[in-house]
C-alpha cells in the first residue's frame, strides 16, 4: 500500500510537470493521477480478462467465447453494446454516453490468436495445451483488458465531474487474416467517431507518429477449375487445377527479382486436390502482397492477376480471384502520439522482479534470441519517422487510420527478441509480466484519453494534422468493394476440431486467483527444460 501511494504521488508530480504549461493543468494533472488510482484499482480485473481471453485461444472470425466473455463484462458496466456489426459474427461495439455535445474516442485492440501456437503460460520452452491447437502466439488476449480497465477509469471521473463524451470500445476481428477492420470501415462503424486509440501488445511502452516501418497489403484467393481423369489411364483427359496453382507460384517467383526489395508476398496452397490418382479439377492458392502504399500495392496485385491468368491458359483451366482482406499501410497522428508519449514518459516501464528478468532470459535463451537481455529498463524515445520506412509487417489498423486521426500505444506485455506469430510469444501472456504491461498501458490510455476528452485544442490539432498534412496529398483507397463480403469459413473446421479439448481448459477465475494456478505452473519456472522437451 505504501509502495502503491508512493507511486501514485511521483506520477502526480510528474504529470504536473508534463501538464504545467496549460491553463488548466493542475485539474488535468488531477484527473490523471486519479485515473491512475483508478486503473491500479482494476488490477484484478485486467488480470483476469487478460487470462480468460488467453485460455480460449480462438483464431479469426470464430472469437465467439472471446466476444461472448467481453461485451458480457461491457454490459455489467454500464456499456450498450451492438453485435455482429460489419458482417461479423464476432465483431461488435460498445458505447457509453455521458452528457452531450462531448467527443467520440474509440478504443479498440485485436482478439484473435495464431493457428499451431498453443503453448501452457509460464512454461519456458515449447509445451501445448493442447497439441496442434492454436493460441495466443502474438498476444491479442490482452489488449481488451488495456482498454477496458482504462475505460472505466475514465467512465467514473466522467460520471463524477460531468465530462460530456462518449467512449467507443471495440474488436479488431481476424486481425491474423488482415480481413476484419476494412469491412469496418466500409460498412461505416466509425461514422462519429473524433479520435482513435488503439492498443497492440509490446515489449516495450511506446507510440509512433507519421508512416511507420511496415506494408500494406491485399490478401486473395485465386482457385483454378479444371478437369479430372484417371491420373494413371486417361491423364490426357484430365485439366490440372494444381498444375495452374504450381505454375503460378513459379511465375511469381521468378517475378520478384524484379520487384521492389521493399515489397514481401507469400502464399500457402490450401487446396492442391484430392488424392494423387484424379487429376486435380479443383486447387487453390493464398496470397499476401504486401507493399508501402496503395499504388504499388495494387500494381502487385494486377501482377498477380496476371499470373494467374497465363498460368490457366497454359493449363486449360479458368481462375477466379477473392479478396480475403486487405491492410491499408498506417499513418498515425502526430499531435495524439506527443500527447500519448508525455503519459507513457509519466508512467514509465513496470519494476519487475529479479525473478522475471531470470524468466525471460532464460525463455531468450530457449528459442535462440540474438540478444538475451531481458525485459525492457529503459523506454523509447518518440522519433520522428523516417525517411524511408523499412518494409515488414501489416495490420489494418492503418484503414482505420486514414479516416480518422489514430494512435495506436504499444504496452510492455511480452519478452523481446522472440521470433512472431510464434508458440513462443504466447510464453509470458498470462504470466505476471503480461498483467504488468496490461496495468501500464491502461494508465496511459486512461490519461490520453481525458486529455482527448478535456483538450479541445489538443482534439483541433489532431484533427489539422489529419486534414493538412496526412491526407492533405494522400486519400484512403479502399481495396474492397460492397460485393465482397468476410470470408468467415476460414479457420472454421480448426476451431471445430479444437474447440472441444481448449474448452478444457478455460480459465475459471471463480475458483483460481490466476490462470497459472489453475494449470499448476509454479512462477517464474526457471529450470531447464528436460532432455528433448519442446525439440
Amino acid at each position: 500500500m505504501i509502495r502503491a501511494c508512493f507511486r501514485l504521488g511521483t506520477a502526480a508530480i510528474l504529470l504536473s510537470a508534463a501538464s504545467g504549461a496549460l491553463a488548466a493543468g493542475a485539474s488535468v494533472s488531477s484527473l490523471k493521477t486519479r485515473a491512475i488510482a483508478g486503473v491500479e484499482a482494476r488490477a484484478k480485473m485486467a488480470q483476469e480478462i487478460t487470462d480468460s481471453v488467453f485460455s480460449f485461444g480462438e483464431l479469426g472470425f470464430h472469437e465467439v467465447e472471446t466476444s461472448r466473455y467481453l461485451t458480457d463484462l461491457l454490459e455489467k458496466n454500464g456499456f450498450t453494446v451492438e453485435r455482429g456489426v460489419a458482417g461479423l459474427p464476432t465483431g461488435w461495439v460498445a458505447r457509453w454516453t455521458y452528457g452531450s455535445g462531448g467527443p467520440v474516442i474509440a478504443l479498440g485492440s485485436d482478439i484473435d490468436g495464431i493457428p499451431k501456437a498453443s503453448q501452457k503460460p509460464g512454461v519456458p520452452w515449447h509445451e501445448p495445451l493442447v497439441e496442434g491447437a492454436p493460441g495466443h502466439g502474438e498476444g491479442h488476449n490482452s489488449g481488451q483488458a488495456v482498454n477496458i480497465v482504462a475505460a472505466l477509469a475514465v467512465k467514473d471521473l466522467m460520471e463524477r465531474e460531468k465530462i460530456p463524451g462518449t467512449l467507443m470500445l471495440w474488436p479488431g476481428v481476424a486481425e491474423e487474416l488482415v480481413a476484419g477492420k476494412a469491412f469496418m470501415v466500409r460498412d461505416g462503424v466509425f461514422k462519429g467517431v473524433d479520435e482513435v486509440i488503439f492498443t497492440h501488445v509490446g515489449d516495450n511502452l511506446n507510440t509512433t507518429w507519421g508512416q511507420p516501418s511496415g506494408t500494406g497489403l491485399v490478401s486473395v484467393q485465386y482457385t483454378f477449375k479444371g478437369e479430372s481423369a484417371h491420373s494413371a489411364g486417361a491423364p490426357w483427359r484430365g485439366r490440372s487445377a494444381l498444375d495452374a496453382v504450381e505454375l503460378m507460384d513459379m511465375g511469381w517467383n521468378m517475378r520478384r527479382e524484379h520487384l521492389r526489395p521493399e515489397q514481401r508476398s507469400h502464399y500457402v496452397i490450401t487446396d492442391g486436390g484430392d488424392q494423387p490418382n484424379v487429376v486435380p479439377s479443383l486447387a487453390t492458392v493464398w496470397y499476401y502482397f504486401r507493399e508501402q502504399d496503395f499504388k504499388r500495392i495494387r500494381d502487385n496485385f494486377e501482377i498477380g492477376n496476371e499470373m494467374a491468368e497465363g498460368a490457366a491458359k497454359m493449363t486449360g483451366t479458368t481462375v477466379t480471384h477473392r479478396i480475403v482482406g486487405t491492410a491499408a499501410p498506417r499513418h498515425f497522428n502526430k499531435p495524439m502520439a506527443e500527447a500519448a508519449y508525455a503519459n507513457i514518459k509519466a508512467v514509465g516501464l513496470p519494476q519487475w522482479t529479479e525473478g522475471e528478468q531470470a524468466f525471460a532470459k532464460l525463455v531468450q535463451k530457449n528459442v535462440k534470441a540474438e540478444k538475451q537481455d531481458g525485459l525492457a529498463t529503459k523506454l523509447d524515445e518518440l522519433e520522428p519517422p523516417a525517411e524511408e520506412p523499412k518494409s515488414g509487417g501489416s495490420d489494418d489498423i492503418g484503414d482505420i487510420s486514414w479516416i480518422v486521426p489514430t494512435i495506436t500505444i504499444r504496452y510492455p506485455a511480452n519478452i523481446p527478441h522472440l521470433p512472431g506469430h510464434n508458440w513462443s510469444n504466447a510464453i509470458a501472456m498470462a504470466t505476471p509480466i503480461a498483467h504488468k504491461g496490461v496495468v501500464a498501458g491502461a494508465k496511459v490510455v486512461a490519461m490520453t484519453t481525458l486529455d482527448l476528452l478535456t483538450k479541445p485544442e489538443l482534439r483541433r490539432a489532431a484533427r489539422d494534422y489529419f486534414t493538412n498534412v496526412q491526407t492533405k496529398d494522400q486519400k484512403y483507397q479502399p481495396m474492397i468493394t460492397a460485393a465482397d463480403k468476410p470470408a468467415l469459413e476460414i479457420n472454421a473446421e480448426t476451431m471445430d476440431r479444437f474447440k472441444p479439448e481448449l474448452a478444457k481448459y478455460y480459465y475459471d477465475p471463480a475458483r483460481y486467483p490466476t490462470y497459472l494456478e489453475q494449470l499448476g505452473i509454479p512462477f517464474p519456472m526457471l529450470k531447464e527444460p528436460a532432455a528433448g522437451a519442446g525439440q
